[in-house]
């Protein structure tokens, strides 16, 4: 036995030792633990969908459409509530996702009206001197892998150069799109390519079918004194002329709506009967060939872009028509990888992303039914390189046992952080010849840091800078200054209806002098500009800006621009074709479609 005293001394001997060793216990995996983690590089799963609204899915607030696998990543993982797109349209936002670079640093912003690639012959694309981070982690002992749209180029010279694709820019296999899905993939669809020069070039088809069956008449007639030689001259200019346009615009849909496996085009025309099967089965066997890692799967989905082609399983199922259809078949494809993951045991072992190329399609409409997004509180939509709808999308990351489940950042990132990240988690070395605008997310992940890296971000239309956001780090305020924003058709409607999409420059936008200010961390929907009068700060706000803006561009140089005129129209020398150009047709998949 023993005295009270002496059995205290000793319990809290004991005590304080125990707490010691915990405290090391926890210091050493917290430190060496997560540390080993980190060490052993894990498989990295990317998911970004086309056209996503942020309002369209559960974990962002909408409980209309069904996401449970999407918004599984969320509860299991990081959600940011600020990630934002470096550009407001297809081309130039994947090529800064790709690179970490804003696209007028790789050539892939527009300073015309064709701001994504037009056609799968042009000549732009992705340029061979740019690091994509599929690059760097093949480098590192990656499997690569790209499953579905690429929408970077193809050709630049040839028909089977391909130096623009997927597989000279660090991919080790793709299967996919080269291009983009458009309404012209669809039977029964109104074409969505160039509509407006496709209308003014029947006009003038039609003028000139006009003025020779005029001629041809008179002459018969004897009304019309003409030579013969002159008529056939027209007939012969206008046919050349109809030919030279309608050899691409009539026949989008084997040019441009095609399916490749490396190299070798499978589909020419695709069926979109059963592209989502194809996706998701050859997504799921690159997971199976490589189990045993490191591996980079980048599922870059053809949903939710029109003309939402949705399998009859999800047709009619949700309470959104044909887009809520697409949405939720796009969750059930997200769900059938993730139990892939699951079946071979890699779910703790991969690092996991989901998030939308930009904004949801506001001007996307079939009469009085919308088919495209749904933006939530936010202001703008697809195409609007300021408004914050055209930018702001979903970004949710899971890696079980590394990253804390069920947490929510609010702070400033971008879709180019994905390009460090990923680098770093591979145990790469960032390219050092060349300016990486993204950041390292890893330690605002895990909450080692409290605050986002990033304190400006510049919101490009094309190559025409339109805002910028200040990330005031000590006060916690978001500004953002708009100095141009489009004009809006019908005026306060908040999209550019009939038009498509909003331009980045012209007649269709207003300049603003000084520019229209807000704070995001008080007005998110951007409603309430401030000025001098309302906002103390608005003068130093403004400068402030302005100078990030004049350090920015003093890092920009010239570079060839990807999507000028000429890179961008059809050139038939560089159509890829299955056949002997022009008789490009063939279907290479077969029944390979077995349900999943």
């Amino acid at each position: 036995t023993c005295t009270s005293h002496v059995c205290k001394k000793l319990f809290l001997l004991c005590f304080r030792r125990y707490c010691l060793m915990a405290l090391t216990s926890c210091l050493f995996w917290n430190t060496f633990g997560l540390s080993a983690a980190m060490d052993s590089k894990p498989n990295i799963l990317l998911f970004l969908a086309d056209d996503l609204g942020i309002g369209d899915i559960g974990c962002y607030g909408n409980d209309t459409i069904r996401t449970p696998n999407i918004d599984r990543l969320a509860r299991e993982g990081v959600k940011l509530t600020q990630h934002i797109a470096a550009a407001p349209l297809c081309t130039p936002s994947r090529a800064a996702f790709l690179t970490g670079r804003y696209a007028i640093r790789s050539g892939m912003a527009s300073s015309n009206g064709y701001r994504a690639l037009q056609w799968n012959a042009g000549s732009g694309g992705l340029p061979a001197n740019e690091t994509t981070f599929a690059r760097l982690l093949q480098q590192q002992g990656y499997t690569t892998g790209l499953i579905g749209k690429w929408h970077q180029g193809v050709n630049c010279e040839t028909f089977n150069d391909h130096c623009h694709h997927p597989l000279n820019h660090g991919f080790d296999y793709f299967y996919g799109m080269p291009f983009t899905l458009l309404n012209n993939c669809q039977e029964n669809k109104p074409p969505e390519l160039d509509v407006a020069l496709q209308a003014k070039l029947w006009l003038y088809s039609q003028i000139i079918t006009l003025a020779v069956l005029t001629l041809t008449t008179g002459k018969l007639t004897g009304l019309i004194s003409i030579r013969w030689k002159i008529t056939a001259c027209f007939t012969l200019v206008g046919s050349l002329f109809f030919i030279s346009w309608y050899s691409s615009y009539g026949f989008v849909h084997y040019w441009n709506c095609i399916l490749m496996r490396n190299h070798d085009v499978t589909e020419q025309p695709m069926r979109l009967e059963r592209t989502a099967s194809l996706m998701l089965k050859e997504a799921v066997s690159f997971i199976e060939r490589n189990r045993h890692g490191p591996f980079l799967l980048f599922v870059s989905f053809l949903h939710v872009h029109t003309p939402l082609f949705t399998t009859k399983k999800f047709l009619g199922k949700s309470r959104h028509g044909l887009y809520g259809d697409n949405v939720e078949e796009m969750d059930w494809m997200v769900g059938k990888i993730l139990d892939s993951l699951d079946k071979e045991g890699l779910k703790d072992h991969t690092f996991t992303y989901f998030a939308s190329d930009h904004g949801g399609h506001l001007e996307a409409q079939d009469g009085s039914a919308q088919l495209g997004g749904w933006n939530g509180i936010y202001k703008g939509g697809k195409g609007m390189g300021g408004w914050e709808v055209g930018i702001r999308v979903p970004g949710v990351f899971r890696w079980p046992g590394v990253l804390p489940a069920g947490t929510v950042i609010d702070e400033p990132t971008s879709l180019m952080d994905i390009y460090p990240t990923l680098v770093h988690l591979a145990g790469g070395i960032l390219p050092q010849d060349r300016v990486i605008d993204g950041r390292n997310l890893v330690p605002l992940l895990q909450g080692r840091a409290e605050k986002s890296e990033h304190e400006f971000l510049f919101h490009y239309c094309g190559s025409y800078l339109h805002a910028v956001r200040w990330h005031q780090k000590d006060s916690g305020a978001i500004w953002k200054a708009h100095y141009v924003t489009p004009v809006f058709h019908p005026p306060g409607a908040g999209a550019c209806y009939g038009k498509g999409i909003c331009p980045c420059f012209g007649e269709g936008v207003t300049h603003h002098d000084p520019p229209l200010l807000f704070d995001l961390s008080r007005d998110p929907s951007e409603a309430k500009p401030l000025s001098a009068d309302t906002e103390p700060l608005f003068d130093t706000v403004v400068r402030k800006i302005g100078r990030a803006i004049e350090e920015h561009r003093r890092t920009l140089t010239p570079v060839p621009e990807q999507l000028s005129v000429y890179n961008v129209v059809w050139k038939p020398w560089l159509q890829p074709c299955c056949g002997t150009f022009p008789f490009c047709w063939c279907d290479k998949e077969g029944d390979s479609t077995q349900s999943l």
